[in-house]
C-alpha cells in the first residue's frame, strides 16, 4: 500500500525539480527507517547523466520545499536525491538504443485484444514495431500493441 503522503510528495518535488531543469523518476517514503528516509529519483530533463553534484545541488531546494510545505511534520528524516540507475522498464528511445542486444520480456497486446507477453533478444524499436530475436527469428510487434518491455537476467531469458 502507497503512504498517503507520496502524491503530494511527489507534486512537491515535480515542480522543484522541474524548476531545476531536472525529470522525477519517482519518490519513496521509507518510514520503517530510524529515521525515516525520504528517497526522490531525478533525471536530467535532457536526457544525460545526473552526477552526484546534480543530485547535492538538488538537495538544498527540495530540502527547503519540504520544510516550508510542512508535509513530514516535526518527524526527523533524511532526504535522499539520487539517480534511478538502469530501470528494468525500458521507456525511451535511448533505452532502446543502450540495450540492443539485451533479453527483453515484451508484453502485448495480440490480433485479438489480449494480453500476452515474450522473451528475446532486443533488436530495434522504429516508429512503427518493436523488433526482437526470438529464437533466431525476428518478431515484429507492432508498437502500438506493445504495453511494456523489461529487461530479464539471461538467466530469466533461457
Amino acid at each position: 500500500m502507497t503512504h498517503p503522503l507520496i502524491p503530494e510528495l511527489e507534486r512537491l518535488a515535480r515542480s522543484t525539480l522541474e524548476a531545476a531543469g531536472f525529470e522525477l523518476r519517482g519518490v519513496q517514503l521509507h518510514t520503517h527507517r530510524i529515521p525515516m528516509t525520504l528517497q526522490v529519483l531525478a533525471a536530467r530533463g535532457d536526457g544525460g547523466d545526473i552526477s552526484l553534484d546534480d543530485c547535492a545541488g538538488l538537495s538544498a531546494p527540495l530540502g527547503e520545499a519540504l520544510e516550508a510545505a510542512g508535509l513530514l511534520g516535526e518527524a526527523p528524516y533524511v532526504l535522499e536525491v539520487s539517480s534511478p540507475g538502469v530501470s528494468e522498464e525500458l521507456h525511451d528511445d535511448r533505452d532502446f538504443r543502450s540495450f540492443r542486444g539485451f533479453p527483453v520480456a515484451v508484453r502485448y497486446r495480440d490480433a485479438r485484444g489480449g494480453e500476452t507477453h515474450c522473451d528475446g533478444l532486443l533488436l530495434e524499436r522504429t516508429d512503427s514495431e518493436l523488433q526482437i530475436n526470438v529464437r533466431g527469428r525476428t518478431r515484429r510487434i507492432p508498437r502500438e500493441a506493445v504495453i511494456g518491455v523489461r529487461l530479464v537476467s539471461a538467466a530469466e531469458h533461457d
